[in-house]
């Protein structure tokens, strides 16, 4: 009885009642407008104005997948449909955010150039390389970086026992940014170190996804962090009121540690991301480590939206550059990149779509969602039947099942255009990775998903002719004999099933 009282006048409860209000409000309106006499004009006129609109949609700009799913609202609902566009397309705070992350950009991209020895050397290499390093710098903003050391982890508590050790060796600053912490054994593992850290003087700045974070932590979260001496923010902390920019969520995760080590990958700061609890079986994720001069594009990432959500504004860049260290010769190549929702430039799709694009041998991908649009679809088709092989490893047990079930409707489809598709039956996989013909690969955050490739922010680590690159090759061989291979016939649906499925993929794009 307690918990269900705790749970009825929590923080989640009231956000939830109030949003219920808000589309209870905009439902009886609508309603009201289509059966009153009194609104007959407005009525029509917000029929035709639904037809206008479908127009230009078709005629804008704009993913093809995302286009039908409005015009079906408008054709299907044109009262509701044209309502809601119009609320969505009024909203202006993406417009504000997008101006103030790209003067934030054109600010720090100052501080990390591309040297041109680095680019040179690529294109003599291999000018295919090159021209894509050419686009990561004009339209990403992001370098390519020799001489920096990186660690592969194939297991979260890979990743938990690592960050530990180099937490403990911080003597400037320790940055965190998030999308889950969860409080647990992890968590208070690195709680404990980041307190002690704080309290010897090390800048400790903490930012966590304000959506992500919502079943987890309390709200007053960051005046406990504070007490302890650390710098904390929410970043787009939900609040109850209906706003797209509630879609654009703060996915990445990301470490710096003094501007010389960084990490990113899939891993959380929660129990499950380690396996010591297992909720959806055994939770399958990967992780890298950056040590030396591309580290430091980390920080500069989280420095970024840091002003964004704090509105706190830095002088210089400067006082967070790695101390000299001695100069260190590592092989390879690798650009920490990140990609915005809201600068019209689909970075991290153009990054899955090059290696794609680009392979002669195989393309190894791993992904716990699988909700592409046509352009990935016909990419790795494409990839396919050139004689490339594609390979692809899904959950099998679902922590979301809609988004499992709409996954589950693109495996007929890639698998007839040459595709193999497999599924991690030991439990969940949310590793996020691209390996191919043994020296491209990439290790972030983003998912083959409309939310990490459209709506969120997200990370992630290009490399390129790295050693490292053999090891991620070798994990994925690994993690395939744990798989099951998805076949015609095993992904066959009938009736009411075939239906529903039919119905998620059309509206794929929202979710």
């Amino acid at each position: 009885m307690k918990r269900i009282v705790k749970l009825l006048f929590s923080q989640s409860a009231f956000i939830i009642l109030a949003l219920l209000l808000q589309v209870g409000f905009f439902l009886s309106s609508g309603m009201r407008i289509m059966s009153d006499q009194n609104y007959t004009i407005l009525n029509g006129f917000l029929r035709s104005l639904s037809v206008v609109l479908m127009v230009h949609i078709v005629n804008g700009r704009g993913n093809p997948e995302t286009k039908l799913t409005w015009i079906v609202q408008l054709a299907v609902f044109p009262v509701y449909g044209t309502l809601f566009y119009l609320y969505v397309q009024a909203q202006k705070l993406p417009l504000l955010i997008n101006k103030e992350h790209k003067r934030l950009r054109r600010q720090s991209s100052s501080y990390i150039r591309q040297d041109p020895q680095v680019l040179r050397e690529i294109d003599e290499g291999d000018r295919h390389k090159g021209n894509f390093v050419r686009y990561m710098n004009e339209h990403a903003d992001v370098p390519a970086f020799k001489d920096t050391g990186i660690t592969y982890y194939t297991l979260g508590e890979e990743k938990w026992a690592a960050m530990l050790e180099d937490m403990e060796k911080a003597e400037r600053y320790i940055f965190l940014e998030y999308y889950i912490i969860g409080e647990g054994k992890m968590w208070d593992s690195i709680l404990e170190v980041l307190r002690r850290k704080a309290a010897q003087g090390v800048d400790v700045r903490l930012m966590y996804d304000g959506i992500g974070c919502l079943p987890h932590l309390a709200y007053d979260y960051p005046k406990k962090m504070r007490q302890m001496g650390i710098q904390c923010q929410v970043f787009n902390p939900f609040r109850p009121f209906l706003s797209t920019i509630q879609n654009n969520r703060d996915h990445r995760k990301i470490l710096v540690i003094d501007g010389s080590v960084a990490y990113t990958g899939g891993v959380n700061l929660s129990d499950e991301y380690v396996n010591v609890t297992a909720p959806y079986g055994h939770w399958k994720d990967t992780a890298v480590r950056l040590e030396g001069p591309a580290a430091f594009s980390f920080a500069v990432m989280f420095l970024e939206l840091w002003q964004i959500s704090t509105r706190q504004q830095l002088d210089s860049y400067e006082n967070y550059r790695p101390r000299a260290a001695a100069p260190r010769s590592c092989p390879g190549y690798v650009i920490p990149f990140s990609d915005s929702p809201f600068d019209g430039e689909l970075v991290g799709e153009t990054v899955y779509m090059d290696i794609l694009g680009k392979a002669t041998r195989y393309v190894h991908i791993t992904s716990p969602y699988l909700i592409i649009d046509n352009e990935l679809l016909t990419a790795l088709g494409n990839a396919a039947k050139s004689g490339v092989d594609v390979k692809i490893i899904v959950p099998h047990v679902a922590d979301h099942w809609y988004a499992h079930a709409v996954a589950k409707a693109y495996y007929a489809e890639l698998i007839t255009r040459g595709v193999k598709v497999y599924e991690y039956m030991p439990g969940f996989i949310h590793s996020k990775s691209f390996v191919s013909d043994d020296e491209t690969a990439v290790v972030g955050t983003i998912n083959l998903d409309y939310r990490s490739l459209y709506l969120h922010f997200e990370c992630a680590a290009w490399i390129y002719r790295h050693p490292v690159i053999g090891q991620i090759e070798e994990d994925f061989q690994r993690t395939l004999e744990r798989c099951r291979p998805i076949t015609l016939e095993s992904c066959r649906v009938h009736g009411v099933k075939k239906v529903l499925y039919a119905i998620l993929r059309l509206f794929a794009p929202l979710m």
